[in-house]
């Protein structure tokens, strides 16, 4: 199953392009236990788990089409062309079942039932009128957001679907689909057709890519930087430490993955990321330090649990991040699965648990802004300074088409203590600069940043 966590379609798009071998020393009794068919409790999925294989198939009320597969790679586990572990275990019930990819957060809860549904034993319609049913019910099943950015989708299908005929070139039908979803702003939402692809980002934000990363390290570093020390580059550049002339740190974090060149497994991301943390955190300089600025101002996004890894040395003691939950009812978009919560547990590995300055903007994408998100309830002194994120949590699905194209969208939502969600707005500083307008960059002016220094010199944070 391909499982795109949190992170920014426009980028996750770009990384979609050995798989593993099969087990053969799995007890019997476990592949019994774990073989057949299952329903997952929302993201609209049956899973066909037979022989060693692990087959996906995404259903609506008007389709099932087969999805990404994996093969056995040891007892319960299962591994994806693209190196993706997913695993399955039995919950005290044979009939009862949870699914973890690794890298998100959170499991998905299965139900066994007893055969595939009939729509997926037999082929299906690729026409186009048949995609376009398809295109639709995905997002009338699966997309919490319709109310809340004021959409009427059924409006809308009745305002493209007379434009689709027989006829209807998968180039048209592209631009048909583009058309449908451009009012919803949501950079978790794509279109892909061969090599196009329509993704868009929030009105007034710009897309976290590597172009814009490169300008703005230079920036920092050349500005920001130029009288610290101790300056090092971990995890592929993605990360930047520094210690600063008044004595705060500073940590920059361009994504949350991609730390480890080819190797995209997750537990090569983790490794490079405590290599990292392991040394930008090491020695005695957590007690030295007088704060640290955390800057996500441009952060594509990407695991969500390497976030929660980082929250974990920015505490000594647990708590909760935040709650995730899926729309699991296709007929009533208020109906969810049960909200999963997500804690943060002190790391093992050096920890700094004083001031935080955490500057965000617009460019702060998904997995930069659920680890945002887990650091609001963070014991001690917490502030953020800039501009809303971008203001899309949910992890990806990804809807194949009956004609080949395909459709991204989220069906989560990323929920407070309080039960608030920051899904479409972002999350809002406490203290409110401009980040990297064209004005700043004239002036050769980072008033987050400066912002941020003056607030851990002065009061040593505030907020939470």
């Amino acid at each position: 199953m391909r499982v795109i966590t949190a992170t920014a379609v426009a980028l996750a798009l770009a990384a979609l392009a050995g798989g593993g071998t099969s087990a053969t020393a799995t007890p019997t009794a476990y592949r019994q236990t774990v073989d057949g068919f299952w329903r997952m409790d929302g993201y609209g999925t049956v899973l066909a788990i037979r022989n060693g294989t692990f087959q996906e198939f995404q259903t609506t009320a008007v389709s099932c089409i087969e999805g990404d597969s994996a093969r056995r790679t040891g007892p319960g586990t299962y591994t994806t062309p693209d190196g993706t572990v997913i695993t399955v275990r039995t919950q005290g019930h044979r009939d009862h079942a949870s699914m973890r990819a690794d890298g998100s957060v959170g499991d998905r809860k299965l139900r066994r039932i007893g055969e595939l549904p009939e729509a997926c034993t037999r082929p299906g319609d690729g026409g186009p009128l048949a995609a376009f049913d398809v295109f639709w019910q995905s997002f009338e099943e699966n997309y919490p957001f319709f109310s809340a950015k004021g959409i009427d989708w059924h409006a809308v299908r009745e305002q493209y679907r007379p434009k689709v005929d027989a006829k209807t070139t998968e180039d048209e039908l592209f631009d048909v689909f583009s058309d449908m979803v451009r009012p919803l702003h949501d950079a978790h939402v794509a279109v892909q057709h061969g090599d196009s692809v329509f993704a868009q980002v929030r009105p007034g934000t710009t897309v976290p890519t590597g172009e814009l990363d490169t300008k703005v390290k230079k920036f920092i570093v050349e500005r920001d930087l130029k009288d610290a020390r101790n300056l090092q580059e971990f995890a592929d550049g993605r990360i930047t430490y520094a210690d600063l002339p008044g004595g705060q740190g500073y940590l920059r974090i361009s994504g949350f993955g991609g730390y480890a060149g080819e190797d995209t497994s997750y537990a090569a991301q983790l490794a490079e990321l405590d290599k990292a943390l392991d040394t930008a955190l090491g020695k005695d300089r957590p007690r030295r330090l007088k704060g640290l600025i955390i800057d996500l101002r441009i952060n594509g996004g990407g695991s969500d649990a390497l976030g929660i890894n980082i929250a974990g040395r920015l505490t000594d003691n647990p708590y909760a991040a935040y709650a995730k939950r899926a729309r699991n009812d296709p007929a009533d978009p208020t109906r969810h699965t049960r909200p999963q919560p997500a804690y943060v547990l002190p790391a093992h590995g050096p920890r700094y648990t004083g001031p935080i300055a955490v500057l965000t903007g617009g460019s702060t994408f998904s997995a930069g802004e659920t680890f945002t998100q887990a650091l609001m309830d963070r014991p001690g002194r917490t502030v953020r300074i800039g501009q809303p994120t971008q203001g899309v949590f949910s992890d990806v699905m990804v809807r194949e088409l009956p004609n080949g194209m395909s459709a991204f969208l989220p069906n989560e939502e990323f929920l407070t203590s309080s039960g608030r969600t920051f899904d479409g707005t972002g999350i809002p500083p406490h203290l409110t600069e401009p980040v990297f307008t064209k004005e700043e960059f004239d002036r050769k002016k980072d008033s987050a940043f400066d912002r941020a220094v003056s607030v851990l010199r002065n009061h040593g944070g505030s907020g939470g």
